[in-house]
């Protein structure tokens, strides 16, 4: 009895015992899970504070990149207009700036149609030569501003290159000749789509740039089909580019000739750059070092049949006789125009200053052949005003030539709408002369 009373004891202590362990296991348990809990916690208000620094920081960077932004958007107002404001101001400020210039280059034309001796004829070729560098420098600022604005109109329209080229053969013979220069023009059929004022500036600066900057040989310009175009180029034989300049030529004031070379302003090739991207014309440019440089215009060909030229060249003893009623409010070029289109040509000159003038000095039924205006009048008065008056006056469209210092896209619709010939200041008697036969017939 008490043997079997000892056992249900031991086998109570037992399971008390292992009651107890069960017990103890489960008080460990929780608090090993207490204590993870605990430090999950204290991790999560951790993170929670990193996260609130990080949103406080992230907030004053955004809030950092906002101000940048808005100085930014200030100073690049600020910037488009110091850019517009100097558009204007050389659009404004270049009728008054080429007039004295234009009238000089009158005078000293109707001069050197003079008897000289011979130091008189070198003075005047000095002359002559500084007027075309200060023509030069103007021509190039007035067009790189009208290319960097954002609101320049092109005017484009089928081209034929190969009245171009004889305009330009024309134009360029003189500064070839001189340079003891062979210049030769390809002729060609084809006819592109281009803006022709800038393609003409174009080839210009092409030209001019590989007549200036080659000693020996000659230029060579055609036209080449390839890649689905047509290819104005440009050859010289001049001392070529090395392949560290090909680039760089075509900024501003950059010129790759050693020092004593021919002297230029380094604008000539920025300008063509600017215009080839207003236009979107590629431009190649190869060269080896000795033997020459092409450079390549890449132009869109259209239907010849829809060809406008350039215009021809024609002798200007067509305008011989012929009457020419001058609107122009300076005297200097009014007496410029008489000196150049009186003398040098042997037009029958009536010089006015405004549209009344004009109207009065043409008189009933006495039309003139052609008329010669300036856009800038006084009071108000404009060029085109005035032409459109003096036609409606005599009941015909009497041709017209419109003369001018403004580089104006408006100007140039009007002049277009009304069939008038545009010629830029400061104009030279060959291209004035040139666009009085072209208007004429």
């Amino acid at each position: 009895m008490m043997l079997r009373e000892t056992d249900d004891a031991e086998t109570r202590a037992a399971k008390l015992q292992r009651i107890a362990d069960a017990l103890i296991d489960r008080v460990d348990r929780l608090e090993e899970t207490r204590g993870s809990a605990w430090s999950m916690f204290q991790a999560a208000v951790a993170l929670e504070q990193e996260a609130i620094a990080r949103t406080r920081d992230l907030e004053k960077a955004l809030a950092d990149l906002s101000e940048k932004n808005r100085d930014l958007a200030v100073a690049r107002h600020a910037a488009e207009e110091a850019n517009r404001s100097k558009t204007r101001f050389l659009r404004a400020a270049s009728h008054d700036l080429l007039q004295p210039l234009a009238a000089a280059r009158l005078f000293l034309s109707a001069l050197t149609d003079t008897q000289l001796d011979p130091l008189q004829r070198e003075l005047t070729g000095r002359l002559a030569g500084a007027f075309e560098s200060v023509e030069e420098l103007m021509h190039a600022v007035l067009d790189i501003s009208r290319l960097d604005s954002q609101r320049i109109e092109f005017h484009r329209k089928p081209v034929d290159l190969d009245k171009l080229f004889r305009r330009l053969a024309v134009e360029y013979a003189p500064m070839a000749e001189a340079g003891g220069l062979r210049l030769s023009f390809v002729p060609t059929s084809a006819v592109v789509d281009s803006d022709p004022t800038f393609l003409r500036r174009i080839a210009q600066n092409l030209i001019s740039n590989a007549i200036k900057y080659t000693e020996t040989g000659g230029v060579v310009v055609g036209v080449r089909r390839r890649r689905g175009r047509v290819w104005l180029e440009v050859h010289d034989s001049g001392p070529g580019i090395g392949k560290a300049d090909r680039s760089r030529i075509f900024d501003e004031f950059q010129r790759a000739v050693p020092d004593g070379g021919p002297q230029g302003m380094g604008l000539g090739l920025s300008i063509v750059r600017r215009a080839c991207t207003k236009l979107g014309h590629p431009i190649e440019v190869d060269s080896t070092p000795g033997r020459g440089t092409v450079f390549r215009v890449g132009l869109n060909a259209v239907d010849p049949a829809a060809g406008e030229g350039a215009g021809d060249a024609a002798s200007p003893r067509g305008l011989r006789s012929r009457v020419v009623l001058i609107v122009e409010n300076d005297a200097a070029m009014r007496r410029g125009y008489e000196l150049m289109l009186g003398g040098s040509l042997g037009m029958v000159v009536r010089a006015t200053g405004g549209t009344a003038e004009a109207l009065a000095a043409m008189g009933q039924d006495d039309p003139p052949d052609v008329i010669v205006a300036d856009y800038n009048l006084d009071n108000g008065d404009t060029g085109i005003g005035a032409i459109r008056a003096l036609r409606a006056a005599a009941g015909q469209p009497v041709p017209a030539v419109m003369v001018t210092a403004q580089r104006d896209a408006r100007i140039a619709r009007d002049c277009a709408d009304e069939g008038v010939a545009l010629v830029e200041k400061p104009v030279g008697a060959d291209e004035l002369a040139a666009a009085l036969l072209q208007a004429t017939g």
